[in-house]
């Protein structure tokens, strides 16, 4: 009976994640709310009690769940970015300012404005404490699709290189891509606070873990997806190239191949698969197979993204809010609430606006860019990872405080997340009525 009432509610789970993203578009209501709530009501179920074991299940499981969801996401974000980032060109670089300064800026004093509070006022030991900074840092790419781009845009070869309009939804989608990796040297800083001094590690950390492993995955990611851009577009046989044939599954290939590489040559998977992905697109980049792939890659990520929500919700009541204490409560909610928006801000505005051709980001779309912090999967992802790794004191009150700050980011982002984006983009429709007057004018005078 216990596996009748468990086929039952995954079904019921699966139709819900399938009808919601389009019943919803149009309300302040995310997909991801709906089904964090069906998961938190599962977990009340009888039948569900001792299921669960530790502050989130079996960890060997979470950890495999969340990093597969986290590197499909990668993959759907990077095919779904139009804007190119050219190595070699000042140029793109440009185009991408308002995104370094939200990974170089905003992220470690986000780490930092947390470890400091999880260690001052949850009393938390620093190793701890930067785990729980590092893990509650990254924007998620998986939970934040309501404020990011929707999709890669086909287009003519005779207008021009396609390039990304919205500014806040490509700086939210280009963080999410890049900060899962950024984010990582950090937690790899946490499992060697629980074993050595900063002295003896701080060098060897700096040097390889936040500069080399950068570059060895990101290296590793354009070199595959050089490789299957060749093999997709490029290939002497037609039979061969998989782009007139239509297979999408290459995107699924790629996710795995670009993964696998980078951590066997110990680079940092997470950012070789958004490589991968961006190199991917940047072949043939008004072609429609990059849409095939997106799509196919969306749809797994939406089956992933169910079952991680479903386990977040049912764990949040059945084990995980026991260990939560209200300084956790405090230290959450003021990351939501304060510490991301006020960090992202003052990133945002170091340079003041970001000229980007004739656009620019406004101080609205700054202050939106600044409030979606989406905290996700990947954090999940990360506790799991560390705590195979060694052992950290106080790590159930860290889960509990995560465990609240995500569920508090879904619900305060998801219901945001409509009323802020059609602001926007009603001052944009005016601001775009006004400059074409203004043209108007010009001629006739």
């Amino acid at each position: 009976m216990t596996a009748d009432l468990l086929y039952l509610t995954v079904g019921v789970s699966l139709l819900l994640a399938v009808v919601l993203p389009a019943a919803l578009h149009r309300h302040a209501v995310s997909a991801p709310m709906v089904l964090l709530l069906v998961g938190t009501l599962i977990g009340l179920l009888p039948f569900t009690e001792g299921l669960l074991e530790g502050p989130i299940g079996e960890h060997g499981f979470l950890e495999h769940l969340t990093e597969l969801t986290v590197i499909v996401a990668l993959m759907g974000v990077g095919l779904a970015i139009d804007r190119p980032l050219v190595w070699l060109s000042l140029r793109s670089w440009a185009r991408w300012g308002a995104t370094m300064r939200l990974l170089v800026v905003a992220m470690p004093l986000c780490i930092g404005g947390v470890a400091l509070l999880g260690w001052g006022l949850m009393g938390l030991v620093p190793a701890s404490a930067l785990l729980l900074g590092a893990a509650l840092a990254p924007t998620d790419p998986v939970l934040a699709s309501d404020v990011q781009v929707e999709g890669p845009t086909p287009f003519d070869e005779a207008d021009g290189e396609v390039d990304e309009e919205d500014e806040v939804r490509f700086a939210l989608t280009s963080e999410a891509g890049l900060n899962d990796g950024g984010a990582f040297p950090f937690v790899h800083a946490a499992i060697l606070l629980t074993s050595a001094g900063v002295v003896e590690w701080g060098v060897s950390w700096l040097a390889w873990d936040l500069v080399g492993k950068i570059l060895v995955g990101a290296l590793a990611g354009t070199a595959v997806g050089w490789l299957l851009a060749k093999l997709a577009f490029r290939m002497p046989a037609p039979s061969l190239r998989l782009a007139e044939t239509g297979e999408p599954l290459l995107a699924l290939a790629a996710v795995l191949l670009s993964y696998g590489v980078a951590e066997l040559v110990h680079g940092y998977g997470f950012l070789a698969v958004f490589a991968c992905a961006m190199t991917l697109r940047s072949s043939e980049r008004g072609h429609d197979y990059h849409v095939r792939m997106h799509e196919s890659i969306e749809r797994l990520e939406r089956l992933l993204t169910l079952g991680v929500l479903l386990l977040l919700g049912s764990t949040l009541t059945n084990t995980m809010l026991d260990d939560l204490t209200w300084q956790g409560v405090v230290v959450g909610t003021a990351l939501v609430l304060v510490v991301r928006p006020v960090c992202a801000l003052l990133a945002l505005r170091m340079k003041g606006r970001d000229r980007l051709g004739d656009r620019c980001l406004t101080g609205g779309e700054e202050l939106a860019t600044a409030w979606f912090g989406v905290r996700g999967v990947g954090t999940l992802f990360y506790l799991a990872y560390a705590e195979k790794e060694a052992v950290f004191p106080g790590m159930e009150e860290v889960w509990a405080t995560a465990g609240f700050t995500i569920a508090l980011s879904v619900l305060v982002h998801g219901i945001t997340a409509t009323p802020v984006m059609r602001r926007l983009e009603r001052a944009k429709d005016r601001g775009d009525d006004s400059a074409a007057r203004d043209a108007g004018d010009r001629v006739e005078s």
